[in-house]
């Protein structure tokens, strides 16, 4: 299953019922996925071949701690077979001053390194966090319309923020623990081996088999369960995100205990998957500690033996125990740093994911940035189809709109006005002929030269968490006071804003819900008005407005479309009669093309139908008043 089509079954499911079911048998097959250690590591690796120097400064701190630690147990076992030998020996005191020098030296050595390798590895590790964390919001500013229509927000700020977390604990454990851990484990049993190979042999089959158990566990046992525990916790997530951006409506319908509700069933869910996932770690746990002592008494039986039969001494046995005892604590921990990569792997799994993702909409490889003068926009004989739908939407449409000129848009819902526009800003790829802006193909320009000339207010304004003067100005970065509120005062926004407290530095709160409808639609004119783009796309929205608000966005729509090509997507009718041309759209066509009053007096019209029935609809509503 690709991770388009998961977020598509995820978004369609509500936690009850027989889409639960479903809900349940899309998280399950997560589990059938290919090992995401295969894919995650790699991703990994390569953030840190960016840090040659920097990567090298870790290992050698900390490896180069670890054999110091290493060599330890030798000095140990000099220093006791110098005690046994007693204080009245010249050459065992001498001997027991160099072991005891050599363990201090040691020590030292290894201080500073892990030091050295400590102080490399924040700066390190940040600067990858960061370039993941970036990199990710990068692709997904870029994924298609349709990606950000069928995925939650709150889901994939949650993928990208615990992957990034996960990413500081992968590289800990690989950089800090586990390969410390593995240097230990090899080197002791090198060197317990050249003294008595038995003793090696078993130590290094116990401590193989020890890893490989851990390892199946890891990625057999515990990793299935993770990775759906942790495709829940991101339902959780874009559950509480999607209520909580639509508070407004929850607010308005009373349905506070239906989302309470409806997140509990989701909770409990996630909390049956997490219930799993660490019960296994558990098991997991025991099953090691388990093999760890079967060891142990091997070791220690063994270094007894060789005492008993003559082939070691006290100082022998010493550095055996210790040695084991080394091995021990790092084996232990070789356990808990293979489940803690397991662990931060699946925490990356859906992140990696994220900058795998093919961008719906990239730059040609000569893509060049486009210049727009007079505007003239042209469908060159332009076939669409949307993905999934077998029939296209428009087959080999042709239409240019001059100019300077007022174009409206008018159909009925789904007839293809807003895929024209969309097409315009190059939201999707045409399936066939070209879309032209003063002649030039805007699939050879980049993407983001052709929006930054295109202004467009939307039906419902999305504004910024921002101030006012931010939100006016994000279409022209940088831009002087003085600009920005003369640009307001052209969008009829000036007045209402000077009367908040702030003024142009009030916050709007999210997607602007501070303002009333009109507010914000007078911000986005306002902000189309800075931006000054020689080509105007106008979704109108005063139908849903007060008659003050809708003369004073009308009077504000006029200024702004003057000198331009506009093109306005109309709802109300009334709004498009003194424009220069109104498109009348059907099922992907062009069936009806004119002024409003040629196009009003047309018998039999689409558009004479149209408005003669919002013409009874007002008489209606007159009445009722």
């Amino acid at each position: 299953m690709t991770p388009s089509a998961l977020r598509g079954r995820l978004a369609s499911v509500d936690g009850a019922g027989p889409r639960q079911k479903r809900l349940d048998d899309v998280m399950t097959s997560l589990s059938k996925r290919p090992a995401a250690i295969r894919v995650v590591l790699p991703f990994v690796f390569r953030h840190w071949l960016n840090q040659p120097g920097r990567g090298l400064i870790v290992a050698g701190g900390l490896l180069g701690a670890t054999v110091a630690d290493l060599f330890m147990p030798v000095f140990s076992g000099h220093l006791v077979d110098a005690l046994t030998r007693g204080s009245s020996d010249p050459d065992a005191r001498h001997g027991a001053l160099v072991a005891f020098g050599a363990i201090v030296a040691l020590g030292a050595a290894s201080v500073v390194l892990r030091l050295i390798g400590l102080q490399a590895i924040v700066p390190f590790t940040l600067k990858i966090m960061s370039d993941v964390a970036q990199g990710a919001f990068t692709r997904v500013q870029r994924f298609s319309t349709d990606w950000h229509a069928n995925s939650f927000a709150g889901s994939t700020v949650r993928k990208i923020t615990r992957g990034m977390w996960a990413l500081d604990l992968l590289n800990d454990t690989i950089l800090m623990a586990l390969a410390p851990s593995l240097l230990v484990l090899i080197g002791s049993m090198v060197l317990i081996g050249l003294h008595w190979a038995s003793l090696g042999a078993v130590i290094a089959v116990g401590a193989l088999f020890y890893v490989a158990i851990t390892v199946l566990f890891s990625t057999r046992y515990i990793a299935p369960a993770a990775r759906i525990s942790n495709a829940w916790d991101t339902k959780v997530g874009g559950t509480l995100a999607d209520a909580l951006t639509c508070n407004a409506v929850v607010k308005s319908f009373g349905a506070e205990l239906r989302e309470d509700t409806r997140l509990a069933r989701v909770i409990n869910r996630w909390r049956v998957r997490v219930r799993r996932t660490w019960f296994r770690y558990n098991y997991t746990a025991m099953a090691q500690l388990s093999l760890l002592l079967a060891l142990r008494a091997s070791v220690i039986g063994g270094s007894v033996l060789l005492w008993m039969s003559g082939h070691a001494s006290p100082g022998d046995v010493t550095y055996v125990l210790t040695s084991y005892y080394v091995i021990h604590a790092y084996l232990r921990d070789v356990g808990m740093h293979i489940n803690n990569l397991q662990r931060s792997v699946n925490d990356m799994d859906e992140l990696v994911a994220i900058h795998d993702e093919p961008i719906g909409i990239v730059d040609a490889p000569d893509a060049r940035p486009i210049a727009i003068e007079s505007g003239e926009i042209a469908f060159d004989d332009v076939t669409f189809h949307y993905g999934g739908h077998r029939a296209p939407l428009y087959d080999g449409l042709s239409v240019t709109i001059r100019a300077g000129e007022r174009v409206g848009l008018v159909g009925r819902s789904g007839s293809g006005k807003t895929t024209f526009v969309k097409l315009v800003q190059r939201l999707y790829d045409v399936s066939d002929g070209r879309v032209l802006i003063d002649g030039q193909d805007i699939a050879k320009a980049t993407q983001q030269s052709l929006r930054s000339q295109i202004a467009i207010v939307q039906q419902e304004p999305i504004l910024f968490h921002r101030t006012l003067a931010e939100n006016i100005a994000y279409g022209r970065p940088g831009a002087s006071l003085e600009a920005i509120e003369q640009a307001a005062r052209l969008a009829n926004a000036h007045d209402f804003i000077l009367r908040l407290p702030k003024g142009y530095g009030t916050l709007v709160g999210e997607r602007g819900v501070k303002l009333s409808g009109g507010e914000r639609q007078r911000v986005a004119l306002a902000r189309a008005f800075l931006a000054d783009a020689p080509v105007l796309i106008l979704d109108e929205a005063t139908s849903s407005l007060d008659s003050e608000s809708e003369a004073l966005i009308q009077q504000a729509m006029e200024r702004l479309m003057k000198g331009r090509t506009s093109i306005v997507i109309a709802h109300r009718l009334s709004t498009v009669r003194s424009l220069d041309r109104i498109l009348v759209f059907d099922r992907g066509e062009i069936v009806e093309q004119g002024t409003h009053a040629v196009l009003a007096g047309k018998p039999g019209g689409i558009y004479r139908g149209l408005f003669e029935r919002q013409v009874v609809d007002l008489g209606h509503l007159a009445a009722a008043e």
